[in-house]
Order: structure tokens, then C-alpha cells, then sequence
């Protein structure tokens, strides 16, 4: 976790570098304005790693998107937990990958979880997962892959810690989350994609 000084506001920022967003940048939860530098935003951080990251805080990224805060997007995602309600994690396999997640994300935003039976991790966030599959409402999908049974695709997506996860949206993985994270940022990541 990096902090970062907005130019425009001045308000203090922190910067997730395990959440990647591709093609989006860090912007300020409180004004919108770009934490990238390269528009008179210039981000006072002696490490400099929010500007080779691109990542941004569950928090920015709801503003960007007009929320108030992430809470706003997990309540969003809640919202439809009548009419999905039953609804479980779908198990994918190297078999089933190409069809359960990158096919189905040209329908609807697919976030997969990358995990494995021993890892402590991925055991903590089962329970946020299995509830935002509930809560679904055919807005998205969630899917699981179990990382030690399915060498070839852990392989292809280059795992290197578990857990991570992947939104697919239009056949494309077009965010990486690493580590554990709860599920409110979970549901504002998935929102920021519907």
C-alpha cells in the first residue's frame, strides 16, 4: 500500500499495488483527479510506485465511477440477492476454462478465484465469494479454479500467489486482484464492470 498526495486537493490517497486495473490509472477518492502525474497531477510519493502500477483503491475507483464510496457498490451487488439467491461459485477446470470463463465474460463480467485446499488466504474469502454468487442476480458470474488440479491453466495465467483473481469481461481478463481482499472491495471491483 502506497500514499499519494493529489496535486489538485490535496488529499492523501493509498494506493493499492496488488489491484491492477488495465487501462485505467489512479484517481483521488475525494476530487476524481488522476494520481498519475502526467496531467499537472503529480503524485508526491518517494517510492513513485503508484505510477508504474496503475492501480487505484477500491474507494477511487467507486468515485471515479460517480459512487460515493465502495460501500455503495456492495450495496449495488446486494441488491439482487432475492432473485439469485441459490446461486454457488462455479467450479472450472483446464477442460472447461475456455468455455465457463472466457467465453461466458463476453455475456456477462466473470470474476475468477484462482485458489488452492491448503492455502489459509483463499479458505478466508471462500465465504465472500460463495455470498456474492448469491447475490448475483445474473448480473455476473463467480467461478473457481483450483490451482493444483489445473496445472495448464494456472500456467497460462502465470500464478505466481494464490489467491488471485481475475475479472473476465468480452473474453478478456481486464483486471487482476492478488491477495485477500473482502468482499466489499470484491463487489466494487466487480461493479466497476457491469
Amino acid at each position: 500500500m502506497t500514499i499519494v498526495t493529489c496535486a489538485k486537493c490535496g488529499a492523501k490517497n493509498r494506493v493499492d499495488e496488488r489491484v491492477t486495473v488495465v487501462g485505467k490509472q489512479p484517481v483521488c477518492g475525494k476530487c476524481g483527479a488522476s494520481l498519475k502525474g502526467d496531467s499537472g497531477g503529480e503524485a508526491s510519493n518517494a517510492t513513485g510506485a503508484a505510477n508504474t502500477t496503475g492501480a487505484t483503491t477500491a474507494r477511487g475507483a467507486a468515485s471515479a465511477r460517480g459512487a460515493t464510496d465502495a460501500s455503495g457498490a456492495a450495496n449495488r451487488a446486494s441488491g439482487a440477492a432475492a432473485s439469485g439467491a441459490g446461486s454457488k461459485p462455479l467450479t472450472v477446470t483446464d477442460a472447461t476454462f475456455a468455455r465457463e470463463v472466457v467465453e461466458a465474460s463476453k455475456a456477462l463480467p466473470v470474476l475468477l478465484d484462482c485458489w488452492a485446499a491448503w492455502c489459509g488466504p483463499c479458505r478466508m474469502i471462500a465465504p465472500a465469494l460463495e455470498e456474492l454468487a448469491a447475490e448475483s442476480g445474473g448480473r455476473y458470474r463467480i467461478a473457481k479454479l483450483n490451482v493444483d488440479e489445473n496445472p495448464q491453466t494456472s500456467a497460462a495465467l502465470t500464478i505466481q500467489s494464490i489467491p488471485t483473481l481475475f475479472v473476465y469481461k468480452n473474453g478478456q481478463a481486464v483486471e487482476r486482484i492478488v491477495g485477500a481482499q473482502t468482499k466489499r472491495v470484491l463487489a466494487a471491483r466487480l461493479a466497476a464492470h457491469i
